[in-house]
């Protein structure tokens, strides 16, 4: 009786340990190509406030087994927010510990919106400074690529809209990692967000905010905090999305500005340890690659600029065709020709018309 009441008492035990990953503890550990910089960064400090090992017999005969840096394939979380378990590859596992110094509490009491995409929405263009110098790494501070992907469209206009991030090409169910240490500060569903689907946004130290759009789902929530290349959601297509891919965005104070300028997306690499942030890089015809000249006059073109040449054409306009209309009537109505409504249609004068065609007019 002992041993069975021994035994309910464990199984218990261990049911609330695992509940600390209320994302599903087994369904994490089988991704298997998960990427923590600044587990890396840990390892090679060997910093024993940074990790803490359970057992130095046991890390000494999994030093033996393994042939290189074992590969972190999970991070759980603990009771205590500063403290998180990752799991390698090869079935060894370890705390680490994220640095209380960096966290300020005003990072998520200043503009601090849970329930929608854009926090700043009360901030104005003009009220930022011209320039802001945004640490982005040092030694305890790493960084990831979100995910390694080719950008497939660039920060500029597209299809007469603002496109103010890049997108990364993937698959459905492709891990994507926070690109700075941070905190979640919203993890909102497709019917919260409009174009962005499910969406995450991440606050970091230095004010910068990184969006990840159109995920299939995410794991973590508002008000996690998060590490550089830790495990955040899954890519898929959810949203105005044509297709699988990562909507990746970089904002200041709520100011979009080319993720290019901070990433080399192609390498996988940090453009710079710091960044100049010049406030005409939040104009949408602002991207890297132009010179400070380039950028500032671009910076100036009024927003229609692009679309001018579309404008001139007018835009489309369609009739659909009702019991006893004919090509004279529908022409007189919107003052053009028969003749101008075959052409865009590519009918005759004499071709019968039915009830619920529907005809370009203009």
């Amino acid at each position: 009786m002992k041993r069975i009441f021994a035994l309910i008492v464990c199984l218990l035990l261990a049911t609330v340990a695992f509940s600390q990953d209320n994302k599903g503890f087994f369904s994490r550990l089988r991704n298997s190509f998960i990427v923590h910089d600044t587990v890396y960064i840990f390892l090679n400090q060997n910093s024993n406030d940074s990790i803490v090992d359970e057992d130095d017999e046991e890390d000494d005969e999994s030093d033996e087994r393994s042939e290189g840096i074992p590969i972190p394939i999970d991070t759980l979380d603990t009771h205590d927010m500063f403290q998180k378990v990752v799991l390698f590859d090869n079935g060894t596992w370890l705390y680490y510990n994220i640095d209380r110094s960096f966290f300020s509490y005003t990072m998520d009491s200043d503009h601090w919106t849970t329930e929608q995409v854009h926090s700043y929405n009360d901030v104005a263009l003009n009220d930022l400074p011209e320039t802001v110098v945004l640490h982005l790494v040092d030694s305890l501070y790493g960084y990831c690529i979100p995910h390694p992907g080719p950008v497939t469209s660039q920060y500029k206009y597209r299809w007469k809209r603002a496109h103010k991030g890049v997108d990364i090409g993937l698959y459905t169910g492709d891990a994507i990692y926070a690109a700075f240490d941070g905190i979640v500060r919203a993890a909102l569903p497709i019917n919260m967000t409009g174009g962005y689907g499910n969406v995450l946004v991440i606050r970091h130290f230095n004010g910068l905010e990184t969006y990840y759009g159109h995920l299939s789902r995410f794991i973590v929530k508002s008000g996690d905090i998060v590490k550089a290349g830790e495990l955040i959601g899954y890519g898929g297509s959810t949203g105005r999305s044509t297709g699988p891919h990562l909507h990746f965005e970089t904002r200041y104070m709520g100011q979009a500005f080319d993720p290019e300028r901070i990433f080399d997306f192609e390498s996988g690499t940090l453009r710079s340890e710091e960044f100049l942030l010049k406030k005409h890089y939040f104009s949408i015809n602002s991207h890297y690659g132009q010179t400070d000249e380039q950028s500032l006059a671009a910076s100036k073109k009024k927003p229609s600029d692009p679309q001018t040449p579309k404008a001139k054409q007018g835009k489309k306009v369609y009739y659909t065709v009702k019991k006893g209309d004919s090509l004279t009537k529908i022409a007189k109505k919107y003052g053009t020709t028969v003749s101008n409504i075959c052409k865009l249609n590519g009918i005759r004068q004499n071709k019968a018309l039915k009830v619920g065609q529907k005809l370009r007019v203009k």
